[in-house]
């Protein structure tokens, strides 16, 4: 490390600065870090269950998008800055039902390993036989001194049950070792920013943070000290959301975490806005440039009280009148929103150390284990990409017409720099990369 870096980092810790506070400080230009040069690319995998209505879905015409299909339309604000794949199908076979497979094959492009889990269709499964995408990516990221990061990653979950099973897990740090998300904001503000012991520890912990950035305003730019200030409003909302939660106020109460499964349905839509503000933050203090966003999980069947509907979601899936499919659409566009709205916060939010905003470094990829739900087709996975952090020509609708998913795998990971030639089973990306993405 240069002597001058390593005296400015002395400088900072003279300070008194916390350890939470150093990834995003050492970030701001004016202070001339190492890890403040350069393009600072993201990640963010966002899933959610049980296939989509393929007509209200997707585009009618490749090429351009002129517009947007139904369950699109939220993404409208960023039609330009969206890019929808058709024909990208998860062609990997072995043990397992497709909804298992669905959610375990998605990252990982390989068989699952044999196991005892068994489905409705006495389909018995283990494990993932490998390591998920996002973490082949953290791996190299965090190989680079440039590119490290605190935490290499981020898992969060939305609703996801406590139960280890392969219907709930899709991200794997190797053979046979799923990696559960983090289902409740609380436990993950307590892995961001240090040990809580109880909700009523929020303002201990968020106020020595707040100081911090009140003591390095005065010694960055005035450019920088506008980054500081409104990243230390950042912190201040989520205190507010998080201690309204726990007083029960504005319908913001976190999920209970008895065993097995925690009773969150009706607090779905709340969680959610608080993880994705708490993952905007955590991707714009540079705690991680990998993560992930898990809705429910594969064949999960949350209640969408919120929008008058009173069936369970894989429930409808399996239904084939009108009705039925007018409300999956309705669930569909509901997560598409969620999607917009983390789109737009990623947009509306400056790039520390850079140029533009994080949208611009940053891609979303929206997907599903199913193509369809009820007839439980692998073909055809929903694939949606919004933002400009891989490079890709964006804003257009392509169809690739039955390519394994594992040639989308290996072009993501070369779009950030991890020139691997396969991902997965090999023999699913022996023609190499997916091509006409740039």
């Amino acid at each position: 490390m240069p002597q001058y870096t390593t005296q400015r980092r002395n400088f900072l810790r003279q300070l008194g600065l916390s350890t939470a506070a150093f990834p995003f400080i050492c970030n701001l230009p004016s202070l001339g870090f190492e890890n403040s040069q350069g393009r600072k690319q993201r990640l963010v995998i966002m899933f959610t269950p049980n296939g989509v209505i393929g007509e209200n879905f997707w585009p009618k015409e490749e090429g351009p998008l002129t517009r947007m299909e139904n369950i699109l339309a939220p993404l409208e604000p960023f039609r330009d800055r969206t890019l929808v794949l058709n024909g990208v199908c998860n062609q990997v076979g072995g043990p397992g039902d497709r909804h298992m497979r669905g959610i375990s094959c998605l990252l990982t492009g390989i068989e699952m390993l044999k196991g005892n889990y068994r489905s409705g269709a006495n389909s018995p499964a283990g494990w993932a036989g490998g390591l998920s995408i996002d973490q082949e990516l953290k791996a190299f990221l965090q190989s680079h001194p440039e590119s490290q990061t605190r935490f290499g990653s981020l898992e969060f979950g939305v609703v996801v049950r406590e139960q280890a099973v392969p219907y709930s897990r899709m991200v794997y740090a190797g053979p046979n070792k799923p990696i559960p998300p983090i289902n409740d904001p609380y436990l993950m503000l307590k892995k961001l920013y240090g040990q809580i012991e109880d909700q009523e520890d929020l303002q201990s912990v968020l106020d020595p943070l707040v100081d911090d950035f009140k003591k390095i305003e005065r010694v960055v730019s005035r450019e920088d000290r506008a980054l500081v200030q409104e990243h230390a409003e950042f912190v201040r909302k989520i205190e507010e959301q998080l201690l309204a939660a726990s007083q029960g106020v504005a319908h913001l109460k976190p999920p209970e975490l008895d065993p097995p499964v925690p009773v969150t349905n009706d607090f779905l839509p709340q969680l959610a806005r608080m993880q994705i503000d708490l993952m905007v933050n955590s991707l714009a203090t540079d705690f991680t440039r990998i993560a992930t966003l898990q809705f429910t999980g594969s064949s999960a069947s949350p209640h969408i009280k919120w929008l008058g509907i009173d069936e369970g979601h894989h429930t409808l899936s399996h239904e084939s009148s009108q009705e039925a499919q007018d409300k999956l659409t309705r669930i569909d566009t509901w997560h598409c929103e969620q999607l917009a709205y983390f789109a737009q916060r990623l947009a509306e939010t400056p790039e520390p150390g850079g140029e533009g905003t994080l949208l611009d470094n940053t891609t979303i990829i929206w997907t599903n284990e199913l193509g369809n739900g009820k007839t439980h087709s692998l073909d055809n996975i929903p694939f949606v990409l919004v933002g400009n952090g891989l490079g890709f020509e964006m804003g257009r609708a392509l169809n690739f017409k039955g390519v394994p998913h594992n040639r989308l795998l290996v072009a993501i990971a070369q779009a950030m720099g991890h020139h691997i030639d396969h991902f997965g089973n090999p023999k699913y990306s022996k023609d190499g990369p997916l091509t006409g993405l740039v």
